[in-house]
């Protein structure tokens, strides 16, 4: 799984809500998030899965699928997701949402029609939402999203000062907050040819700009050429102090802890130890 899939799934997972009601068009009076450990096949599993209530009083589950790039396979994946909610959760209606947040134009067929069967679920492109309706919001995760959506004809760059500004004014008081919104923002915006120089973007912000993920990575490429030379694991002293700090920014992304350790050459056990302070 990319660091784009993790950021994107993470985003959604906290604006699911405002996602469904707008985009989906559901009125829903209530959510229920529902583990997918359950639902993996093949270690796959359902992004996010929600027992949810609409303003009808009409109980089902909504499965939404964030997807990065065109598959040619994906009616047959959400089909098999769709059949393992059914199993985990018999006698509950599920509607499927499949939400398109990739750079190339959207290439994927929305069903499955045979002499056997007649499937067919939701696509959601983002390249054709307004970004107006999420750079209105007064949630910094949605403020994101608008980076992916449709900017009419407006500049691009206005457009990320846009987000910028709001951003900072919403995350005014939490500067560590401020600082995931704005990694989340320069790893979204390479999915929609917008080149941010972070150095003239986030200057005027006195963002720590060591800690969003462009620095994160070229520390990493730094500690590969250590390691290139003689280390078989782990770091050099040197480098350790770098390493943690990666490793803590990391992990307040929620990313996965095997993932941080390949990117830093710590240790499991030390990344548990991090946790703990």
């Amino acid at each position: 799984m990319g660091q784009k899939d993790i950021i994107s799934k993470q985003i959604f997972k906290r604006i699911l809500v405002d996602v469904a009601t707008t985009i989906f068009k559901l009125d829903l009076t209530s959510v229920e998030l529902i583990e997918t450990e359950q639902q993996r096949i093949e270690d796959r599993r359902a992004d996010l899965c929600a027992r949810v209530k609409d303003s009808a009083n009409q109980a089902f589950i909504l499965h939404i699928e964030i997807q990065n790039q065109n598959q040619s396979d994906m009616p047959d994946r959400m089909l098999r997701y769709l059949s393992d909610l059914r199993i985990t959760h018999p006698g509950e209606d599920v509607v499927q949402y499949l939400l398109y947040i990739g750079k190339a134009a959207l290439a994927m067929p929305d069903n499955i029609h045979t002499t056997q069967l007649q499937y067919r679920y939701n696509v959601i492109d983002m390249h054709t939402m307004d970004y107006h309706f999420f750079i209105n919001q007064n949630s910094p995760d949605a403020i994101v999203m608008a980076v992916l959506c449709d900017i009419k004809d407006r500049d691009s760059k206005a457009v990320i000062h846009e987000i910028l500004t709001k951003l900072k004014a919403l995350t005014q008081n939490d500067s560590k907050r401020l600082r995931e919104c704005l990694g989340m923002l320069e790893i979204l915006s390479s999915n929609r040819n917008i080149n941010l120089d972070i150095q003239q973007e986030f200057e005027m912000l006195q963002i720590e700009i060591e800690k969003l993920p462009s620095f994160l990575i070229g520390e990493k490429k730094g500690m590969e050429k250590g390691m290139e030379k003689g280390m078989e694991r782990g770091i050099a002293a040197g480098e350790r102090k770098k390493a943690i700090l990666i490793a803590k920014q990391l992990m307040d992304m929620k990313i996965e802890r095997e993932k941080i350790a390949q990117a830093t050459g710590l240790e499991l056990g030390e990344l548990d130890a991090l946790d703990q302070h």
